[in-house]
Order: C-alpha cells, then sequence, then structure tokens
C-alpha cells in the first residue's frame, strides 16, 4: 500500500527534496538495464527501484510529486540520452521541479572561467547557454545564475572567477554586475513559459540587512511586468541573510507587496533556499497563508535541503520526529548500524537497531519496514567489495540508496506532521513570543498584514525586534549576529537540527564513494 504523501500535503508550504544524483542514478539506470541492482540485492519485500521513486505517482511506495534539482551536478547537455538523469528528465506531467542554476557552483569556484560581467570568456558563456537551456528543458520553475555575495570573502574563489581579491566592495559590486549580466542574458534567451520554457525565480542575495536592501534595490526591477511585460521573471528565491532572518523576510514581504511585486499569476512562488529546520516548515507555512489571505490568492512558499541524502552520505539516519509542544521540533538522525556482523543477520531493522542499544527509538517508514538488517550491513568479514579488495564498511552502494529513501520519507512526514501538529493547535517554542506580551507569531504576521499601511506594517515588524532576535535561522544563527553582524557562513556546510554533524551542500556521491574506497 501506498503513503500517499501529494495527497497529504493540504495548504502547507511545500518541502522540495534536493535530489541526490547518487539516488537518482539507481532508478534511472535500472530502467534500462533490470539487473544494475542484483536481484538477489533487493529486500525480499521489494520488486523495484520505481518504488524509491516518490515522483512516480503510480509505483512509488511513497508518492510525493515535488521536488528540486541542481544543474550544479546534473548533466546539463539535453541532447544526449543519460537515463542516470531520467527521474527529473522522465517525470510525469503531474509533477513539480523546481530547478537551482548551479550559482553555488560558480561561489566555491567548481565552475571556473571569467564571470564577470561582459568579460567575454568563452568558458562562462558556454555554463551559462547550457544552465538556461537545461532549466527551459527540464524545470517547472528554474532559478536565475545568481553569484552569492558571499563569494567576496573566499580570495582563492575570487581569483579562480576574475573577481578581486584585494578590494571586497569591488568584489561585491562585480557579483552585483556579474548576476544583472546573467539576469539580462536569461530574459533575452529563455524559451518563454507560453513556449513550454521555464518560469524564472529572481534570487535575492545579501550577506546582512544593508547589502540584502541594497541586492534588492538593484534586482527587483527584473520582476517588474511593466518594464519587461513579456520577460519578466516569475517570482523570487531567497538566499543567502534572506533565507535564514525572519526580520529580513518579513521586511521584504511587506517592500514586495507594497512595490506590487507580489501579484496574482504574476509572481505567484517564493522559494527558501537550503531551509532545514523543522520549525521553519511550519513558520513558513503561516507566511504563505497571511500573503494568500490578504495579497496574492495563488502565492506559494516552498523549500529545499539536502540533509537526507548527506545525513546518510554521512552514515547517519533519521530515526524519530520529535515534536514536544512547546518545545524544539526536530527530526532525530543519529549513525546508523555498520558493522559486519550483521551480515547473516535476520532481524529486522528496526528490531536489530533497538536491541542492540543503536537507536533509543525508531520511526519506521514504508521502506524500512521491509528491511532486515543484513539488507543493509551486506559485506560479512572477507568479503571484497567492488573495488577488489575488503573496505571498513560493513555497506555498499545499494545500501546508501535504501537509507536514503527512508530519510526522504523521514524529512518529508517530518514537514507534514508538524504541520499538521501546529493546526491541531500545539506549536513549537520558537513561534511563541514569551518574552513580550504572549503573542502567537501567526497573529503577529496576521497585524502586519492587515495594517493600513506599510509604515504601519513595517511598525509592527519593529516593534517585536526582540523576538526576531531569538528565532533561530536555517544556518544555526539568532540575536544580534542576525540582524546585524558580517553573517558570512561557510555555504559548504548547514547543521541539521539536534546533530553536531555539518553537511555539504554538495550532491552525496563522492562522500560515498570516499567512504566505500576505505
Amino acid at each position: 500500500m501506498q503513503d500517499d504523501l501529494t495527497s497529504k500535503q493540504s495548504d502547507y508550504a511545500i518541502f522540495l527534496p534536493a535530489i541526490s544524483g547518487f539516488y537518482a542514478t539507481f532508478i534511472g539506470k535500472q530502467r534500462v538495464n533490470n539487473d544494475y541492482v542484483d536481484p538477489a540485492r533487493m529486500p525480499q519485500a521489494l520488486s523495484d527501484m520505481e518504488q524509491f521513486n516518490w515522483l512516480n505517482g503510480q509505483q512509488a511506495l511513497f508518492p510525493y510529486r515535488w521536488s528540486l534539482y541542481s544543474g550544479g551536478h546534473a548533466n546539463l547537455d539535453l541532447s544526449k540520452d543519460d537515463p542516470s538523469e531520467d527521474m527529473v528528465r522522465k517525470r510525469g506531467p503531474d509533477t513539480f521541479m523546481l530547478g537551482d542554476s548551479g550559482g553555488f557552483q560558480i561561489a566555491k569556484g567548481l565552475w571556473e572561467g571569467d564571470w564577470r560581467a561582459n568579460s567575454g570568456c568563452a568558458k562562462a558563456q558556454k555554463k551559462r547557454e547550457s544552465v538556461l537551456a537545461w532549466l527551459d528543458g527540464i524545470a517547472d520553475y528554474g532559478m536565475i545564475l545568481d553569484i552569492p555575495t558571499w563569494v567576496i570573502h573566499d580570495q582563492k574563489v575570487a581569483a579562480k572567477i576574475g573577481f578581486s581579491t584585494t578590494d571586497k566592495k569591488l568584489a561585491l559590486q562585480q557579483a552585483v554586475d556579474a548576476t544583472k549580466f546573467n539576469n539580462e542574458y536569461f530574459m533575452q534567451h529563455r524559451k518563454g513559459k507560453h513556449n513550454g520554457g521555464a518560469k524564472f525565480l529572481n534570487v535575492l542575495q545579501g550577506d546582512n540587512h544593508t547589502s540584502a536592501d541594497e541586492w534588492y534595490e538593484i534586482m527587483k526591477e527584473y520582476c517588474n511586468p511593466t518594464k519587461y511585460p513579456d520577460t519578466h521573471f516569475d517570482g523570487w528565491a531567497m538566499g543567502g541573510q534572506n533565507m535564514c532572518d525572519i526580520h529580513l523576510i518579513l521586511k521584504r514581504l511587506v517592500t514586495l507587496r507594497y512595490d506590487n511585486l507580489l501579484q496574482e499569476g504574476v509572481h505567484d512562488w517564493m522559494h527558501f533556499l537550503g531551509t532545514s529546520k523543522l520549525e521553519w516548515a511550519v513558520l513558513l507555512t503561516v507566511i504563505q497563508r497571511a500573503v494568500r489571505k490578504y495579497v496574492n490568492p495563488n502565492f506559494t512558499i516552498s523549500f529545499d535541503c539536502a540533509s537526507p541524502f548527506l545525513a546518510t552520505a554521512n552514515g547517519q539516519v533519521y530515526h524519530h520526529i520529535d515534536l514536544p509542544n512547546q518545545g524544539k521540533w526536530c527530526y532525530r538522525m543519529s549513525p546508523s548500524a555498520d558493522d559486519k556482523k550483521y551480515a547473516t543477520d535476520t532481524r529486522t531493522f528496526k528490531d536489530a537497531v533497538l536491541q542492540d542499544g543503536i537507536f533509543d527509538v525508531f520511526d519506521e517508514s514504508p521502506i524500512s519496514k521491509h528491511l532486515l538488517i543484513k539488507d543493509i550491513c551486506i559485506y560479512k568479514p572477507g568479503d571484497i567489495n567492488k573495488n577488489g579488495k575488503e573496505g571498513k564498511t560493513s555497506w555498499d552502494s545499494f545500501s546508501y540508496v535504501l537509507m536514503m529513501g527512508h530519510n526522504v520519507w523521514m524529512h518529508l512526514e517530518s514537514v507534514q506532521r508538524a504541520n499538521r501538529k501546529f493546526d491541531s493547535g500545539e506549536r513549537p517554542a520558537m513561534l511563541w513570543y514569551r518574552n513580550g506580551d504572549h503573542t502567537k507569531f501567526e497573529d503577529i504576521v496576521d497585524a502586519i498584514f492587515t495594517a493600513p499601511d506599510r509604515n504601519t506594517a513595517e511598525s509592527i515588524i519593529e516593534h517585536y525586534d526582540r523576538y526576531w532576535m531569538d528565532i533561530v535561522g536555517t544556518r544555526g544563527f539568532k540575536g544580534k549576529k542576525t540582524k546585524n553582524s558580517n553573517t558570512m557562513y561557510n555555504a559548504l556546510f548547514e547543521t541539521v537540527d539536534n546533530t553536531e554533524n555539518k553537511m555539504s551542500d554538495f550532491d552525496a556521491t563522492n562522500i560515498i564513494q570516499s567512504h566505500l574506497e576505505q
């Protein structure tokens, strides 16, 4: 039986699993090669990789129609068949895909070339063209190719992409100018949503309130349907400080409203990049509902993270959804079973990890309930792996796929369960202003959007300045650090709720391969 997560979505802000290329490869290649996963390796109660493909509404164990895929680790050449990309390229018409342009890869120095505006660099231009064509070919919405402002803090990367390494002010201007150049290229050469192309989100960057405001004032024109009636961008993507600072987010939404840039049928989508904290799943739902009620009934908020895949790559498994009323809401993950002694153990995965004290509690998923512990810890002492040697781990590559599928369901379930619990009257501590007038978060948001004018709305936001400082952002910042200091973070890492492990925003493939080769 299916656990149909699509039908359970209701009017919540939409979580988009950031699909790992490693995971997608198993689903796609099994379509063209039935033995890509040895039938003997498949757990007894499971039969086909399509059961792991949540975008397959007919066969998936847990159908879910929304996802994100990044051009940073995709094959951008759509002219050549690539089964490893089939999960994205050949998804059904009833699914939704947000394409990430890969600006992160530029800001980490992975897409080399001179990315300055009008540099004439052939390498950068080829990538620019490929990304746009790829987004138009695979995405419902795509993000424009921005150059995040935090690139100015890494001299090695700045040198790789042609930016100043000695003058941060100049480097910041180069990031702005380069993003404007990319915006204009996308506008001029996009396929067009009326011709079957993607809609595009205008990415907002900035690493503090001042730089975020400046970025917005420069970039907002690209969403202006009066100035660009046929090619304007179709919504917003919140990056940098905009994605993790609720004070700034509410300010920006008020500004967008009064700048007439949240128009129904024109600017219907807003995405928050790299958002993993579970309380934010509810917080964003509250904001979405308010905007729908008072500004744009079609407005939708989405958010993504790669945590289910990257947790697995680091040997971690989601094992409990913890939603105490008036407490901290989180999904708990911990290092999983990885021991060759389990290779002949026929206990269920749940029984083994609980009986042996690996987890104190384990919530079953539609995948894990079919697993034996030996389905994960596949190698016995002395077994030779695919690299022709005896490795340290008892896992093979398919072990990671099984645990990734479990983790994706757990993350999706935690988001939806948190919203259902909130609607039942319970709440996380973060959404209650206890230090002042004991006001609920949703009541403050409602007051902001029912204010008679912009000045009043902004005054309400400033009145709760102390409260906003207590709402922990998705990157772990809170208090004055969030609002006032330079909050440049190492964007390679994100902290996932109650764990101390930091996990890369890169695809999981390289991490897993390194582990298997040890």
